[in-house]
Parts: structure tokens; sequence; C-alpha cells
């Protein structure tokens, strides 16, 4: 085995450690799995997208994206209002969704932290810039670049400082 199959190796266990932490916690806070957390902090960060903008970014059915709103909408988490053009629906979050998204996001943080605290503050910055050089390759398009980011805390990665947004950027002026 060589050093970067090892890597590679190691990389997937800890995403997926880390991934599994936070959708337990997550899960629990919600009391719903599957991309109901994502459409959450997704709607907080993008106010007014459409059904369809939604379901791309969460990679789930037309069908199951309308099951996925109608119930947030029945926990009074999400409101539809007119669309820009008349015949699309916006969605926003009411009071409650920002609330139980502020959650979701703590509890996120909180999972992160565990990962983190291993390392030193020297260490944690060297991360911080392979996970920005990393994140930057993987994002290859508009949606892409939502998906990444659809449980990111906007508000601790400004677009002016998002790896992310920035390679998104430099792709719309080529």
């Amino acid at each position: 085995m060589t050093m970067t199959e090892r890597t590679l190796n190691l990389l997937g266990a800890l995403a997926l450690s880390v991934v599994d932490g936070i959708n337990v916690v997550v899960e629990a806070s919600v009391g719903h799995g599957g991309e109901t957390p994502a459409a959450l902090v997704t709607l907080g960060a993008e106010p007014g997208l459409s059904i369809n903008t939604l379901r791309q970014i969460l990679n789930l059915s037309h069908p199951g994206t309308v099951r996925l709103v109608d119930r947030l909408a029945a926990q009074g988490l999400v409101e539809r209002r007119a669309g820009i053009d008349g015949r699309t629906l916006a969605l926003f979050l009411t009071n409650a969704g920002h609330q139980r998204r502020q959650a979701i996001l703590t509890e996120r943080r909180q999972q992160l932290q565990l990962a983190v605290n291993a390392l030193t503050l020297n260490e944690q910055k060297q991360l911080t810039q392979l996970m920005e050089k990393m994140l930057a390759a993987m994002t290859t398009s508009e949606l892409r670049a939502y998906a990444i980011c659809r449980l990111c805390e906007g508000e601790m990665c400004p677009g002016d400082r998002c790896p992310v947004e920035q390679k998104y950027c430099q792709m719309l002026n080529l």
C-alpha cells in the first residue's frame, strides 16, 4: 500500500465518522434525517429558492422535495410565497425555521469540534489551508458549490473568504 492509498483510506474514514456524528445529533434535533437539515440550512442561507432549485441542491426528486417542503410547512418551519415570475413559489424559513436552523448549525459545529480538538493551533491553521485547497478543487459548477455548502455556516465563511464561492466566481470570469 502506498502512502497515497493510506491517506485516501484515512480521509474516507474521517469523513464518514464526521458525517455519521453530524447526522446523529442533527436528526435528533430536527426529528428527521436525510436532507431535512440541509433544506433548513440552505433556505436560511438562500431565502426565496424555488422547489426546483432546492431539489437540485439536495439531489432529490421533485415529488420528494415537495413532500419535504410540505412536512416543513406543516411543522411551521417553512412558508411558501409567490415567486418572482408569478408561476413559481419561493420558499422562506419562518421564525421557528430560523431557530431550528441555528440549532442544527450549533450541533454541527460541536460535532466538528470533536475532531479538531486533537490538533494544535498550528495544525488547525494547516488543516484550514488544506481544506480550502481541497474544497476549491471539488467546486466544478454552481450546483456543486451549493451542494458542498448545503450545511455550512455562511456567517463563519463569508463569500470573500469561502473557497467554494471564490472558485465559483473564478469559473464565471473564465
